[in-house]
């Protein structure tokens, strides 16, 4: 599995990792056992988030945590209700528990939210002291909210921004990933295939990703992925209930495209005007 540095980390992580968002809805053996195929195949980026099924998500991942945890890089995530300086490092360690781990290798805020940043991030720096997480990150923040974070926190600070971005919703790349670019800071995204939104073979755009998928032996589910994570700074954490959707998740870090083939995908699903950052 190809691998890249995770910002300002230095650590190396998969280009392609598992999500766990709606996890909980899943058939509980065969969603551990994609998972676990997925960390068998080099996809050992794993991201939950304490509100993922109030919490059952991390509590039903745990047993695979415990199997792989010094092969993982581990993220969750504070809600933003709960990041008040004492509510941040009260929901890592409810996290941490339910988890059966004594660290994260990564620790996000969630979306923006009503508690000033800059308690949040002193509670993010306090865990970091504690050793109880490695680095720590946003998620669902756009370009305006990155500057106010950088300027509490300073350079070098913050490992990533985790964000929507998938084939028909581009707005990230107006704004929010070139700062992240500038600033060293990874990029991750979340619901890469849509969340039930991607393109139907028969469309236009789909029949553009199958025609690229031809030539190199793929899915057009491996050519999105491959499109998304195109530029060094972007990562992509795609859901897999089960072991046959890990693996093929897997493959598409294999898949380099051609100058022509990013255009033709790139004009077959335009990103659009600048607007608002979007999330689910």
């Amino acid at each position: 599995m190809q691998q890249r540095k995770f910002g300002p980390t230095g650590r190396s992580v998969p280009v392609i990792g598992q999500g766990t968002w709606n996890m909980e809805g899943d058939d509980r053996a065969g969603a551990l056992a994609a998972l676990r195929r997925g960390i068998d195949l080099g996809m050992t980026h794993i991201d939950t988030a304490e509100l993922y099924g109030s919490g059952k998500v991390e509590s039903m991942i745990a047993p695979v945590i415990a199997e792989y945890r010094d092969r993982l890089f581990l993220v969750s995530k504070v809600m933003p209700s709960n990041a008040s300086r004492a509510g941040t490092i009260s929901a890592c360690e409810r996290s941490l528990k339910r988890l059966g781990t004594d660290r994260l290798d990564c620790y996000l805020l969630h979306w923006p939210g009503s508690h000033p940043l800059a308690d949040t991030i002193a509670a993010f720096d306090r865990l970091a002291a504690d050793g109880k997480i490695l680095s720590w990150g946003l998620s669902n923040f756009d370009e305006s909210g990155l500057k106010q974070a950088l300027a509490i926190a300073g350079p070098g600070k913050i490992a990533c921004n985790q964000v929507l971005y998938h084939l028909r919703e581009r707005a990230i790349e107006h704004a929010v990933l070139p700062w992240c670019e500038a600033n060293h800071v990874a990029l991750v995204a979340y619901s890469p295939f849509g969340s039930g939104d991607f393109p139907d073979p028969s469309s236009p755009g789909g029949k553009v990703l199958g025609k690229i998928a031809a030539t190199h032996r793929a899915t057009n589910y491996q050519i999105a992925l491959a499109f998304l994570t195109q530029r060094p700074a972007v990562f992509a954490i795609p859901k897999a209930s089960r072991s046959t959707h890990a693996e093929d998740n897997a493959v598409a870090e294999a898949v380099t495209l051609s100058a022509d083939e990013i255009a033709a995908i790139s004009s077959a699903f335009p990103r659009g005007s600048r607007r608002g950052l979007p999330m689910i």
